[in-house]
């Protein structure tokens, strides 16, 4: 990524050329007429005698002709749909970032944080539910695996909720930023997720904790389960905000770039996959490093919710618009 951000730009325009039919190797090419009688003899009888005598036709030269075009066309072809490829179109977005606006790289790294703090949630939310709140284990014994298909059902239902309050906030998000700004409604949601994500590493300190002086531990304490699910309810908000914001703010900074918008929202997605392959590979390594569980991930991702509100509210640009929905989509 280095080489390519730093790399020379070369243009992959597509090139005019004149495209040859399937079947012109296969037709004779008509010579043109001299001024004056024609004398020479007619084709097929000159084809004949040429046949019979053992010269070789005229039009064999013509062919091998036809055949270097149609190979160079090819070889044309190719160098066009290279710019087409999705190789050429990621080279262009990772060379793009030197030409974006000023605001553009906070944004970035807003993004990817907000994003850092999200998929450990995504990933694990349901299985935290299982483990650390109702204490099961899906290889345990019967009880504790009747407890981890029971916090397993209690999360999903969670993220119905979850569902819910992001639904109804979506209607809110306009409001808001025209009263305090699109840039201070994204860095006050990050802070929601920060707070939410050591939300649940308290819990499951509190939950362990009370777990540790029960017999009987399977099943968890009603308190923490509800607890638990208004943590699920909580961050529909800001993942209202993540799904909305970020976009509008990336839109308007790029408003007066001539047609880079487009360019800019394919950058800011790679600030959004990034983040999840890091997280994909890596947060199962780093739980084990602790000892399992799901704690080390959600720490993590609090203290990159920590880190993106505060570049948020220090380095991002105030945009010159309010946001702007784009409307519904119906269909």
């Amino acid at each position: 990524m280095v080489t390519l951000y730093f790399a020379k730009e070369v243009p992959l325009a597509p090139k005019q050329h004149l495209r040859l039919s399937d079947v012109d190797p296969l037709l004779e090419d008509p010579q043109p007429q001299q001024h004056g009688l024609d004398h020479t003899e007619p084709k097929p009888w000159k084809s004949a005698v040429d046949h019979k005598v053992g010269n070789r036709p005229e039009n064999v030269f013509e062919m091998d002709t036809n055949e270097r075009k149609a190979d160079s066309t090819v070889k044309e072809d190719q160098v066009e749909s290279f710019s087409d490829s999705p190789s050429a179109v990621l080279v262009n977005l990772l060379t793009s970032l030197r030409h974006l606006p000023l605001g553009m790289h906070s944004v970035l790294i807003v993004m990817a944080l907000t994003w850092l703090s999200w998929f450990p949630f995504f990933l694990f939310d349901t299985d935290w539910m299982g483990r650390e709140v109702y204490h099961g284990d899906p290889k345990g014994n019967a009880a504790e695996i009747r407890a981890y298909d029971e916090g397993v059902r209690e999360g999903a239902f969670g993220l119905l909720l979850n569902s819910v309050v992001l639904g109804i906030s979506s209607f809110l998000i306009e409001p808001m930023c025209q009263w305090i700004g699109s840039k201070f409604v994204w860095a006050v949601s990050v802070f929601i997720v920060f707070a939410c994500m050591a939300g649940t590493a308290i819990i499951t300190f509190i939950s362990l904790e009370e777990s540790r002086g029960t017999d009987n531990a399977v099943g968890g304490n009603e308190a923490i389960k509800t607890a638990s699910l208004v943590v699920f309810a909580i961050l529909g908000l800001p993942l209202s905000i993540t799904y909305s914001v970020p976009f509008s703010v990336t839109a308007d900074l790029t408003a007066d770039t001539g047609g880079g918008q487009g360019l800019a929202i394919g950058v800011l997605n790679l600030a959004i996959v990034i983040p999840q392959t890091i997280v994909s590979l890596g947060a199962g390594p780093w739980d084990a490093l602790f000892g399992g569980g799901n704690v080390p991930a959600f720490v993590l991702a609090s203290l990159s919710a920590l880190s993106a509100g505060i570049i948020a509210t220090l380095r991002l640009p105030t945009p010159s618009n309010s946001y702007t929905p784009t409307g519904f989509l119906v269909g």
